[in-house]
């Protein structure tokens, strides 16, 4: 955990959708701000496609640093590494439409033309059906709120996160985590301290060290806030 009072404002390893958004999926007009001006390392962790927190970083003015596709590409320090069986996922979704299954997303697809590792389905699917077609393909399907991912087991956000410090030579423990969804699980296991804003789901309830009182980014911000406040000279 971290609690040094003296110490410096922690690295934070944060969610997108629901955690950096409003209710909509807008992202808050106040991250700029507030990841501007954050004197340690930041991680975007996320279940979209590689592409998206890369250009999120980009827009935001930060080092491009991500966990994208829940764990299945790690950027770090200019460097990828690619996790996943993307032929077996893509292979279980054939299976899955040709079983009378519908991925959801219309004729174009922008949710998975740039994924390299999973594919993502939308949430009204047949889920039975798609979790019968994973079991065949020894995948696993991950519900974010947001979408079904059809993807590798074990391949996870906290993975990417090992990854990270392993590349950056920072501590794991070092860092302060805030999610939403069953795939920030993981995440919350290897920050040293973890916080599920109030919409999250009941996995990341569970799972997280706090649950605050806020919703999306205005969570975020609130535990950012209490940071900040903590590690202020007095």
């Amino acid at each position: 955990m971290f609690t040094d009072p003296d110490a410096a404002v922690p690295p934070l390893v944060l969610d997108i959708d629901g955690t950096l958004t409003d209710a909509p999926g807008r992202l808050d007009p106040r991250v700029p701000a507030y990841v501007q001006s954050w004197d340690a390392p930041i991680v975007l962790a996320t279940g979209k496609a590689f592409p998206y927190p890369v250009s999120l970083c980009h827009f935001l003015g930060i080092k491009q640093t991500v966990i994208a596709e829940n764990g299945g590409v790690v950027l770090a320090d200019e460097t990828v590494s690619y996790q996943g069986d993307s032929e077996q996922a893509q292979a279980a979704a054939v299976a899955f439409e040709e079983r009378g299954g519908d991925i959801g997303w219309g004729t174009f697809d922008d949710v998975n033309k740039w994924r390299e590792t999973e594919i993502a389905i939308d949430l009204s699917a047949d889920e039975e059906l798609l979790r019968e077609v994973a079991a065949e393909f020894d995948l696993t399907v991950i519900d974010t709120g947001y979408a079904y991912h059809l993807k590798t087991p074990g391949v996870e956000k906290g993975d990417g996160l090992n990854a990270v410090c392993d590349t950056l030579a920072l501590d794991p423990n070092s860092f302060v985590a805030v999610g939403d969804s069953e795939n920030d699980v993981s995440t919350f296991r290897v920050a040293g301290q973890s916080y599920a804003v109030e919409n999250a789901d009941s996995a990341a309830q569970e799972a997280a060290d706090e649950v605050l009182e806020e919703s999306y980014f205005d969570g975020t911000a609130a535990v950012l806030d209490r940071i900040q406040d903590r590690t202020e000279p007095s």
